[in-house]
This record gives structure tokens, sequence and C-alpha cells, in this order.
């Protein structure tokens, strides 16, 4: 009876799960595509931040083979150039809208919600026009990513139609009269095309972004957190429009820190977008974090140098050697401007994994070559030492309980991070 009750049930997942095939067609003429199109197309995959998940590490933009790191094994971001073979040369653009609206591929398989259909399913019928456009006038490239590498029966790509009737709710975005058309567009690309909450909002078992109060609560990303951006921001300096806008545009906030982990490629393809569409999106989420702490009262920003002495000796000496030369005050970095380390978010968080992986895997400049940049320690310093310095720099400049199991921390961002 059980056996026929699951046989009943799988067959009714098989036909909730068919999606037909689209059929194929010739790619199209890059030059039937207007410029205009193409162009608006480009800004809103800078915007979406697209080749960072469609690029290997050495490989060509958009051919896909970017490894997503997930708990249930890794999956590889697939081609997007107009190659007919191994990418979308022969996707129609029904076919790519069907993908981005409901995570569809033109095959008829669903497709894992590491591509953020969830948040494309609102884009308007132009925008989807645009990215079609320009992701076909791109050079095709013949590269076929890895296979996934996916915990049984995760391979079986049916079983995604279940997590689609659980958590898969499409709705386009509404404008709210209420709000400024500035903050109704920073609201439409940053729920849509950006996707933002897809790292910022805590995730569930299935992975399915928590929504409603923990929506912008935190989250976490390539073994990375994304602090919260909403009233539980722990940042110590408000989020102005002007402060976060200057940031997704440089990848620096003088008043904060330098973009780091998988923010560095989001302001890097933003310092390259329509400037007033980054500004729409400033708008848009420091209105999300109004009602921050620091938004009402940033705090003093006392030095406890004495006293993370005393309890942190061998902390300290490994800071003087290895970190003082540039975030001492006084440091030529910090004369020139670049943040002092209290005001960096990182060590105001209620998790040390920020500061574990700057210090494990350094800064790079994330928009110009002459940014920001700190060197990796990770094959410099033991897990011992790095856990020293952290409670150090914790106990001198962070604020709330200090960090437990630091050693195990760093030792398990050193391992995600390999």
């Amino acid at each position: 009876m059980a056996l026929a009750i699951a046989a009943a049930a799988f067959a009714i997942l098989l036909v909730i799960a068919h999606r037909p095939a689209i059929a194929s067609v010739e790619r199209p003429d890059p030059r039937s595509f207007e410029p205009a199109l193409v162009a608006r197309g480009a800004n809103l995959a800078r915007i979406g931040n697209c080749v960072s998940c469609h690029q290997s590490e050495g490989g060509r933009p958009y051919a896909g083979g970017y490894p997503i790191n997930t708990p249930f094994g890794t999956i590889y971001g697939s081609n997007i150039t107009p190659d007919p073979g191994t990418g979308i040369g022969r996707w129609s653009r029904a076919a790519f809208a069907r993908a981005m609206r409901e995570g569809v591929g033109r095959d008829g398989s669903h497709l894992y919600p590491a591509f953020p259909y969830t948040h494309y399913a609102g884009v308007t019928d132009g925008d989807v026009d645009a990215l079609y456009a320009f992701l076909m006038t791109r050079p095709a490239v013949r590269a076929t990513p890895p296979n996934n590498d996916l915990i049984p029966p995760l391979s079986f790509r049916p079983l995604l139609a279940g997590w689609k009737l659980l958590f898969f709710r499409p709705a386009p975005v509404r404008a709210d009269p209420s709000q400024s058309a500035e903050w109704n567009r920073g609201r439409y690309l940053g729920e849509t095309l950006a996707h933002c909450s897809a790292c910022h909002s805590p995730r569930g078992l299935l992975q399915q972004e928590k929504r409603g109060a923990e929506t912008y609560a935190g989250g976490w990303s390539g073994g990375w957190y994304a602090p919260p951006i909403n009233a539980r921001s722990p940042a110590v300096r408000a989020w102005t429009p002007q402060r976060l806008e200057t940031y997704l545009r440089t990848g620096l906030s003088r008043d904060h820190a330098a973009a780091a982990g998988p923010m560095g490629p989001v302001t890097y393809n933003l310092a390259r977008a329509d400037p007033a569409d980054v500004r729409a999106l400033a708008r848009y989420y420091a209105w999300w974090m109004r009602d921050a702490p620091a938004a009402k009262v940033e705090p003093p920003l006392p030095d406890r140098r004495a006293l993370a002495e005393r309890q942190h000796p061998a902390g300290a000496r490994l800071y003087e050697g290895a970190c003082a030369t540039c975030h001492e005050p006084g440091a030529p970095m910090v004369v020139a401007g670049r943040p002092v380390l209290p005001l960096g978010t990182p060590l105001h968080e209620d998790n040390p994994r920020d500061t574990i992986q700057i210090i494990l895997q350094g800064l790079r400049p994330p928009v110009e070559a002459s940014g920001p940049y700190m060197p990796a320690y990770a094959d410099a310093l033991t897990d011992r030492q790095i856990a020293e310095i952290i409670r150090y720099l914790k106990a001198r400049h962070g604020s709330g309980p200090a960090w437990k199991d630091l050693e195990n921390e760093v030792a398990e961002a050193r391992e995600e991070g390999r």
C-alpha cells in the first residue's frame, strides 16, 4: 500500500513538474537589435552583477563555470553567451523570458534557484527584451561548465517543482505612490535584477529566503556574512543615501569601510552602471536602514587599547607586527583617507566571519586598481594567531559580546575558502 502511494505521489510530481520544451531558433543576427536596447541591457546586466556567476576564474565573460557552493553541493553558472551548442544561442526570446520569470530552461528542465528567478520574475517585459538583446550580441563562447555536484537525489530536477510549489511566489513590483520616483526605481531594481536580498536575507532549511520581518536581516554568501541592511544594521555610522551611493559606486565609504568579499564585484559592476540607477538603489536601501541604531545616534568609538593589550597580549604583539603599520592612527593609509578600523562594520557584527575572511583573503581594490588593498594572511598566520588578533581587535574597537570559539571559526572559514 505504501509503495502504491509513493508511486502515485511520484507520478503526480512528474505531472506537476512537466514543462514542454520551447523550439530552438537560429541565433538572432546581432545587427537586428537596436543599439539603444543593447545598451539598456548592458546596464541592467551590471545592475544584476550577472557576470559574477557566469564567468569562471580566468574564463570568458558570461561563459559560465563559476562554482556556487550551497549546503547541498556545488552548482556551476551556465554559459549564457549566444553559442548555439553550449550557450543560449538557440534560445528564443520566449525561452529566455520563461527562464527569467519561471526558472525553466528551453528544454523544459527546472532551474536551480541559485539562478535568482525568484527575483527576476518581477522584471518588466522591456527589461527582459533588453537583457536578451545584450546577451545575444555578446561574443559566442564555446564552453561547457562542469556538471553540478549535488547530494542525491537533488540532481533530479523535477524535485525543483516541489520547491517552487512551497516557496516560489512570482509577482510584479508595484509602485508605491507615497514614495518618490527615485525610491520606486531603486525598489524595482533592488527587488528584481539586483536581487540584494538573496545575500542579505537569511535562508531556511531548503535555502528559501526568509521574508517578512526577516527581510534583509542578514544572510550568507560564499563563506562571507552579508550583514543586515534593515533596522538591524550593525553599522556604527548612518547609511545615508549619499554615503551609500558613494560606497556602491566606488567600493569605499570613508565613514564605513571598503567593499570586501562578494560585495567587491557588486561595486565593480555598479561603478559602471547608470549613475541614476545606482543613486536610486542607494535611496531605497538607505530607507531600509532608516531606523537602524546609527541612523538615530552615531555612537562614540572609544579606543580601548590598554585594556585590550592586558586582556590579549599575544594578539597585541601580532597586531603590532602585521597590522599596525597600516591601521594605527597616523599611518599613511589612514592619513590618506582610508577609514579607520572601528568604523568597519565587521567588528560590530554578531559573528566574526567577515573579520576572519578579510584577514585570510585580504582585500583587492574592488573598483579601480588604485583602490583599497590589503594582503592575504592565510599562508602567513595560523588559525590560533588569527584568532588572537581578532580577540584583540574586538576588545579594542568592537562592540557587542566577545566572539567565542574563534580558532574553530577560523579553521571553518579557511576550509570554505579553499
